[in-house]
């Protein structure tokens, strides 16, 4: 049945509640799932459906933004989460809360705490134009048309108590690539270092033979991986925001090696002025609260099941 709008002269057009069930149910399923090609659903397209559903002969998009926010209901919005086949148990727990010590604890005077990651496919983007600076009125101009020139993959560590950056660039990302950054932290850390964690991800670069071979030669590295899905928690990816914000928000560069050295500059001046990231035992206890929630939830599903 197809319903149309019902008003009086200078009223709001209203439609039957079977309208507004019918923009709910659509809003609450998945566009393929109707036919449509799709990512999600905003009152445009859900008006759009009601109309060639043959449901209304005309409804407009804020109509149906109304049924929807009456009904708190925003599918044009998304969020991520995890499955409850992702474990928070206590080993997760055990995990997490031995990376929040590492960062929180004082340190014996032996002892020093590098988190490592990679930062990958770093573009030169050579403009076709050069780039032109800030004028009174106008912002930097940036020409929209590049040219590609490779890609480079930046390996780092990060000092937790220093703030300290070590950083290499390389054309590929590999157990040989990461050795030689671990051959760095080896060379540059002073002797009296005798026990450095580091902390990183769960790639299978980290992990490989090459890798294991270079540690058993070198007994001061103690690896610590990250939980599954905590990238967040390793302190190096903090560091390459501050990078991508600082030294990538325009990607303009001649060559991958005028990229390589202007990388290696911008870690040269942060670390004249480095400093640590403030992780401290409240928002440690933050970490550990929001693990223990996951892991409940977890139970409570497998029960659930």
């Amino acid at each position: 049945m197809r319903w149309t709008t019902c008003r009086d002269p200078g009223d709001r057009p209203s439609f039957p509640p079977v309208v507004a069930m019918h923009a709910v149910k659509i809003a609450c399923e998945l566009p393929d799932k109707l036919g449509r090609s799709l990512s999600q659903w905003d009152s445009h397209e859900i008006a759009s459906q009601l109309v060639t559903s043959g449901l209304v002969d005309a409804i407009s998009h804020d109509t149906v933004w109304r049924i929807l926010n009456h009904h708190r209901l925003k599918p044009w919005r998304q969020h991520m989460w995890l499955s409850s086949n992702v474990p928070r148990d206590e080993a997760f727990v055990a995990q997490a809360q031995e990376i929040v010590d590492l960062y929180t604890r004082p340190l014996a005077p032996y002892e020093a705490v590098l988190c490592t990651d990679e930062k990958t496919s770093l573009q030169p983007r050579t403009r076709r134009a050069p780039t032109k600076p800030a004028r009174p009125g106008d912002p930097v101009r940036v020409e929209h048309e590049y040219t590609r020139k490779g890609a480079l993959n930046l390996h780092a560590a990060f000092d937790t108590r220093t703030g300290k950056v070590y950083g290499q660039c390389h054309a590929r990302k590999r157990q040989v690539e990461f050795i030689q950054l671990l051959e760095e932290l080896d060379r540059e850390l002073p002797a009296h270092l005798t026990l450095v964690h580091v902390i990183l991800d769960n790639v299978s670069v980290h992990k490989g033979k090459l890798v294991k071979k270079w540690l058993e030669e070198h007994p001061r590295f103690r690896f610590h991986f990250l939980p599954v899905h905590c990238s967040w928690m390793d302190q190096v990816e903090q560091w390459f925001s501050i990078l991508q914000r600082k030294r990538f928000s325009i990607s303009d560069f001649e060559s991958t090696d005028d990229l390589r050295r202007k990388v290696m500059e911008f870690i040269a001046e942060y670390n004249r002025h480095a400093h640590p990231f403030n992780w401290n035992t409240k928002s440690a206890a933050k970490v550990m609260a929001w693990a223990e929630r996951k892991r409940d939830e977890y139970e409570a599903a497998k029960t659930a099941a």
